[in-house]
Parts: structure tokens; sequence; C-alpha cells
């Protein structure tokens, strides 16, 4: 369980939320846990994965303890279920045995996980496990998929399995034009995070131009994939602004809002011209 020492309203970009803005939490006992924005980078102490969100923070700095919003909200005994695995019930995990991966994203299982009890047990991490099911971008709708549909293949990595024997989850535009595996969005932000912030190359938020240029379709592509109009044409210049609008979402719904913290100079670079 975790106890609430504060409630009240948070003011977001586009609605107040009411939150819990100091918690006691069960995986951390000996302090409180404040609710702070994601100024940069951090590692979930909860599921270990990275995060970008607003989290919950110890109040004494030198202990460097942070918790997703998902994570903190997890109680022990939680149970829960999902619609593309209707036969498991799932039940949180704090250390799970030997090594395991998300069914969603394929990424190593290393702290809180959901896992149902089958003999070949599912694995989702607690944010895959709350992944949205669609995604409203207005002129644009993005649905999570199990598995691509039968002519669709992922913008980066171009296949439809993420790995052999594992096609992992994947987020699919209403046109049929936009399809990314939840993976290799992860890997893309992930391992351009790693090089950009660990090793100093540029400042936190500035999510290099080449990283998400791999999604983003050039001219030649974008002629190719909007119907073969020319370089000019209004059909690729629609093509390029429902790609910039699937990128921020399916960014968005995997990591929270990292724009500002990783995405919004590069997009802007990437579509003003």
């Amino acid at each position: 369980m975790y106890q609430v020492l504060r409630f009240e309203a948070v003011l977001s970009s586009d609605q107040t939320d009411m939150k819990f803005t100091e918690i006691k939490h069960w995986s951390h006992p000996q302090h409180t846990l404040k609710l702070v924005p994601a100024k940069e980078p951090y590692r979930c102490n909860g599921c270990k994965e990275v995060g970008f969100r607003p989290c919950y923070e110890c109040e004494y700095k030198e202990y460097y303890f942070h918790l997703h919003e998902e994570c903190a909200a997890l109680q022990r005994e939680s149970s829960d279920y999902h619609p593309f695995l209707k036969k498991c019930d799932f039940k949180l995990v704090e250390n799970v045995q030997g090594e395991r991966y998300c069914d969603a994203c394929g990424k190593d299982v290393l702290g809180f996980v959901y896992q149902c009890s089958h003999t070949k047990a599912h694995d989702l991490h607690p944010c895959c496990m709350k992944l949205q099911h669609t995604l409203n971008g207005g002129e644009v709708r993005l649905y999570l998929k199990e598995k691509l549909s039968s002519k669709s293949k992922c913008r980066k990595c171009g296949r439809k399995e993420v790995l052999k024997d594992f096609k992992g989850w994947s987020y699919e535009s209403n046109c049929g034009q936009h399809c990314y595996h939840v993976a290799c969005v992860k890997d893309l932000i992930l391992d351009n995070w790693k090089k950009d912030y660990i090793y100093g190359l540029n400042d936190v938020g500035q999510t290099s131009d080449t990283a998400l240029q791999i999604m983003v379709p050039n001219k030649e592509d974008a002629v190719e994939q909007s119907g073969g109009i020319s370089k000019n044409g209004k059909k690729v210049n629609i093509y390029w602004r429902k790609a910039k609008i699937v990128l921020k979402l399916i960014i968005s719904a995997i990591f929270g809002d990292p724009i500002g913290i990783i995405a919004a100079i590069c997009f802007e670079s990437l579509f003003s011209s």
C-alpha cells in the first residue's frame, strides 16, 4: 500500500489534473516521495526502466530514488488483465527469476513487472501494460495492435517482426501508412539518449536530427509512400505532416510527454523546411 500525504490540483499543458503530490510508498518506506517534473531522464527504481515523464522523487536528494507515476500507483497485491492476452490474469511481481522480457516491447524485465500464472508466463512492464489503445491526433488516429496488418511493415526497421519469433506490439494509423513497433520507437529514443546524455555529446533535450531521421521519411520515400506525387506536391506535404503527428503521439504514449526534454527541437527542425 502507499499512503497519500498531500493531494492537489496540478496544471498541465492542456488540463488541470488532480494528483497525489506527496506519498509514502512501500518500496521506499523510510522517506516521503514528492511528485516532481522530469528535468532530466531518470531510472525508475520500481520497473528499472528509463523515465522522462513526471515522477515521485525521494525528498532526500542523496538517495536518488524515483518512481514512475504508474509504478508508484502499484500495490503489492496489484492484479490486472490485458485485452491482447484475455486468458491471462496478471499479478504484480517485484523481482522475477531468470532472464525475462516484456511481451509488448521486448526489453528485459529488471524490476516490477506484471506476470501471468501460466507455465510459459507472459510479462508486461507496468508502463507497457498501461499503453493507450487509441491515440487521436485529429487528422490521424493510431491503434495499438498485437501484430501489424498483413500489408503493413514498421517504418523504422522495415519488418513485420521486431526479432525472429517476436512480433512485438505496434501502433498503426487508420490509413495504414504509418506503422511503428513499440520496441523500435523505444530503441530510437533510448539509444539516442544514452549517446547524447550519458556521453555528453549534446545538452539534455537535444536529441540529434540524425536519430529521428531514421524514422522520418526522406523526400524520395515520402514521394513513394504518398503515391508517387512530386516532391513539392500537396500529397507529400500532407504525408509529412501526418508523420510528424504520428511520431509525437507514439513517443508521448510510451514515455509520457517528452516534448521539451528530448524531441521538440528536432521535430521542428526536421519539418520546418
